[in-house]
C-alpha cells in the first residue's frame, strides 16, 4: 500500500529534499545538487518565483519509507501570459513501481483540479525557466549544469498511469573540433556588414544594467515560445546572483545594432564537473573539492541564445555563435552542449546541426488532461 502524504511538517520538507540522495546514490552519472540551493529553490517566502505561483508537495510512503515525491505547481504568469489554464507537476522522483507513480500523478492533478486547472504538464522543477523535462533518450551520460537527469523507466511509468507527450526538448553536443566555426564567422561578418549587428561581452562593473538588458531581451524574444512564461525582475536579479560566482563575461553576450541590445546569449562552465565531487554539502569538505575540480572544467553549456524577432534574419543569432565559440576556445573549453530546444523550433535545430552539432539528448514534458 502506498501513502500521500502533504508535505508540511520540518521532518517532512527535510524528507523531500533528501529522497533523491538515496535514490541516485548507486547512480554513476546523477549528480548531487548542493543542498543549500535545493532548500532555497522550495522557500516560498523568499524565491521570488512564488510571489504569482503556488506549489503543494507530496511524498509518497510505503511502511514507512519515502517511496516517491511530486509537486503540484500553478505559475499564474503563465495563465496570464499564454490564456491557457494549466498547472505543472515537477520535482517527480520515483522507485520502480506504477502504484507509487499513480498514487503522486493522483495526488497532483487532485490538487490542481481543486483549484479549477484541467491541464497538467510536467516535469517542471518549477517552471520552463528553470530545469524542465523529462530524460528519455542519452542515458549514458551526466547531465550538464541544470539539466535534469532520471532513469530510463520514469516515462515508461509516466505513460502507463495515462500521461502523453506533449513536447520533446533537444539537446545537442559539440567539439572543439567538430563545430564549423568558420561558418558561423562568415555569417557574423556579413550581420556586422550589412546590419550593424555587433556582439560584446557583459560589462560586469555594470552588472544590474547588463541584467535589465538580458531581461528585456529574454523575456521579448520568448514570449511566442510553447511554455513560455516571463521571468519576473526578481527573478532574474535572484538568478543573476546565483550565477555571478561562475559566470564567464566573455561567454555572456549582447548582440547590438546601432547601441539597442537585441539578442543574447549566455553559457556556462558546467560546474557539474565539480559538484558531483561535493556530494551535495558545501561543508566541511564539499567546498574545498568543488574549488579544486573547478580547474579542471573544460565542458560549457550554452542555455540562453535569443533575438528579438525583428531581427532574425540580421544574422545576429550567428554573430552570437561565433562569438560564443571564439571565445569558449580561447578559454580552453573542449566540449559543449546546447539545450534545450523545442522539436519544432525548425530554424534552431537546423542551424546547430548546420554548425556541427548533434543532437544527443531528449527530454519530454508529459502532458495529463482531467
Amino acid at each position: 500500500m502506498v501513502a500521500i502524504e502533504r508535505v508540511q511538517s520540518r521532518r517532512s520538507r527535510r524528507e523531500f529534499i533528501e529522497f533523491p540522495y538515496r535514490h541516485y546514490r548507486y547512480d554513476p552519472h546523477w549528480v548531487p545538487p548542493l543542498r543549500v540551493e535545493q532548500r532555497a529553490l522550495f522557500d516560498v517566502q523568499r524565491h521570488p518565483f512564488y510571489r504569482e505561483a503556488e506549489m503543494e508537495r507530496f511524498l509518497a510512503v510505503s511502511d514507512g519509507r519515502t517511496v516517491g515525491r511530486i509537486a503540484a505547481i500553478i505559475d499564474h504568469r503563465y495563465i496570464r501570459h499564454q490564456g491557457e489554464t494549466a498547472g505543472w507537476f515537477g520535482f517527480f522522483e520515483t522507485e520502480e513501481d506504477p502504484q507509487i507513480v499513480a498514487a503522486l500523478v493522483q495526488a497532483a492533478s487532485d490538487w490542481l483540479v481543486r483549484r479549477g486547472i484541467r491541464v497538467m504538464r510536467g516535469p517542471m522543477n518549477p517552471s520552463a525557466n528553470y530545469e524542465c523535462g523529462l530524460l528519455v533518450e542519452g542515458f549514458d551520460s551526466p547531465p550538464y549544469v541544470m539539466m535534469p537527469y532520471n532513469p530510463p523507466y520514469y516515462g515508461r511509468l509516466l505513460e502507463q498511469v495515462g500521461l502523453r507527450k506533449a513536447r520533446d526538448l533537444y539537446a545537442y553536443h559539440t567539439t572543439a573540433t567538430e563545430i564549423q566555426l568558420a561558418r558561423a564567422e562568415r555569417l557574423a561578418e556579413r550581420a556586422a556588414h550589412e546590419h550593424g549587428v555587433r556582439v560584446r561581452p557583459v560589462r560586469l562593473k555594470e552588472f544590474q544594467a547588463e541584467l535589465e538588458r538580458f531581461f528585456q531581451v529574454y523575456n521579448a524574444a520568448w514570449s511566442r515560445n510553447w511554455g513560455f512564461a516571463p521571468m519576473s525582475r526578481e527573478e532574474m536579479e535572484y538568478l543573476g546572483r546565483q550565477m555571478r560566482p561562475i559566470l564567464d563575461p566573455n561567454l555572456a553576450l549582447l548582440a547590438e545594432v546601432h547601441g539597442r541590445a537585441v539578442g543574447c546569449a549566455l553559457a556556462l562552465p558546467d560546474i557539474n564537473q565539480a559538484l558531483r565531487h561535493a556530494r551535495g554539502r558545501l561543508f566541511p569538505l564539499g567546498l574545498l573539492r568543488i574549488l579544486y575540480h573547478k580547474r579542471a572544467i573544460r565542458r560549457m553549456r550554452v542555455l540562453i541564445l535569443g533575438v528579438l524577432e525583428e531581427y532574425r534574419t540580421m544574422g545576429a543569432a550567428a554573430a552570437l555563435y561565433a562569438a560564443l565559440f571564439r571565445n569558449g576556445r580561447r578559454a580552453g573549453y573542449e566540449e559543449g552542449e546546447f539545450s534545450w530546444v523545442l522539436e519544432d523550433n525548425v530554424m534552431m535545430n537546423r542551424s546547430l546541426e548546420a554548425l556541427g552539432a548533434r543532437r544527443y539528448k531528449t527530454y519530454r514534458i508529459y502532458e495529463w488532461k482531467g
